[in-house]
């Protein structure tokens, strides 16, 4: 035993100047390569700060609503939650949720409305929604806001980001840049 002490204390010691020390050195010193030095992506209007790649809570019928959050949109609490597809809890808060999308929008049946507009991302923040879960709401903002749905059809074909490397996942829409282009339209 006295002969793997030795080793064990050197292998902690080692451990704890590496992870703590110069491995987070060398992850700070990649993010200052990136935009804005690892802060995030920053975009400003009307003199607030948004950060665009952490989604951001909108409820309100005159705007492009998110996936929901199971952490309420805390970047301080990323996650998920743990309930199981078949867990009853689950079940009936996507229910409610469902019930609560077709409330605000009467014009879409239940089987239009695509999966990330009632269900969660596993970090709870994901900032994108598909094209359909954009333009499943497009008679809600049109209504809402009095302008023509294909005004709101053309802004979603405008703000609609393709796949990485044009070949690797599919077309999104970052519901923040596309609430605050929807802000600028007359």
């Amino acid at each position: 035993m006295k002969q793997n002490i030795m080793p064990a204390i050197r292998l902690t010691l080692f451990c704890a100047v590496f992870f703590s020390g110069i491995y987070t050195m060398a992850i700070w010193g990649v993010a200052q390569l990136t935009p804005n030095k690892g802060k995030g992506d920053v975009v400003e209007q009307d003199g607030k700060q948004y950060y665009i790649n952490i989604a951001q809570g909108f409820t309100k019928p005159e705007y492009f609503w998110p996936r929901p959050s199971a952490v309420d949109y805390n970047a301080a609490g990323s996650g998920g939650s743990n309930k199981g597809p078949s867990n009853p809890q689950y079940l009936e808060m996507i229910q409610q949720r469902v019930d609560t999308f077709l409330l605000q929008n009467p014009a879409v049946n239940a089987e239009d409305i695509p999966s990330e507009l009632v269900t969660a991302s596993g970090s709870g923040l994901d900032p994108n929604i598909s094209i359909q879960g954009a333009k499943v709401q497009v008679k809600r903002i049109a209504a809402a806001r009095k302008i023509d749905e294909l005004k709101l059809v053309k802004l979603i074909e405008e703000n609609t980001e393709a796949p990485l490397l044009d070949a690797l996942g599919t077309e999104k829409i970052n519901v923040l840049k596309l609430n605050l282009a929807l802000d600028k339209l007359k």
